[in-house]
């Protein structure tokens, strides 16, 4: 699995023009998955990502939690980061996971955020969906759990 995690303000998600999610203060996750993904990917980036601790303290260095700032989550599926730019110039998706399998994972990854504890807002898998998002900081993090290993 892949994420892509931008520490926001406020971030929302629309599709055919209505809000599906919204949130302040918190993480916008891009969530890619591929085939062969696993529950021990999901335990594994619910754990960083509950952990991670980018929001600054009150002396100003990034020392604190989503949970130490009562923060919440806009997650997002996102099958183009297993993008493959490396012949010509239009993009194979073939390393993303199959649709079928891939929407089970990302519910899945959802599920366990909030089980975690956290408010967990969301788009729609496989929609055109517009998101907005004022990023903080930037702030940018990237997770590939295949990486991790």
């Amino acid at each position: 699995m892949k994420v892509v995690l931008q520490r926001v303000s406020k971030a929302s998600v629309k599709i055919d023009d209505q809000v599906k999610g919204a949130i302040n203060k918190g993480y916008v996750l891009l969530v890619g998955v591929a085939d062969g993904d696993e529950q021990a990917d999901i335990d594994y980036l619910v754990r960083k990502i509950h952990n991670l601790r980018i929001f600054e303290d009150e002396s100003g260095r990034m020392n604190r939690s989503i949970e130490d700032v009562s923060g919440a989550i806009l997650s997002i599926s996102q099958f183009t980061l297993f993008a493959d730019t490396k012949k010509g110039n239009r993009p194979s998706f073939t390393k993303a996971g199959a649709p079928e399998f891939a929407t089970v994972m990302y519910n899945q990854f959802n599920a366990t955020l909030r089980e975690s504890g956290l408010q967990v807002e969301t788009g729609e898998f496989g929609a055109d969906m517009q998101v907005s998002l004022t990023n903080d900081g930037p702030v940018t993090i990237l997770f590939d759990t295949k990486s991790a290993q």
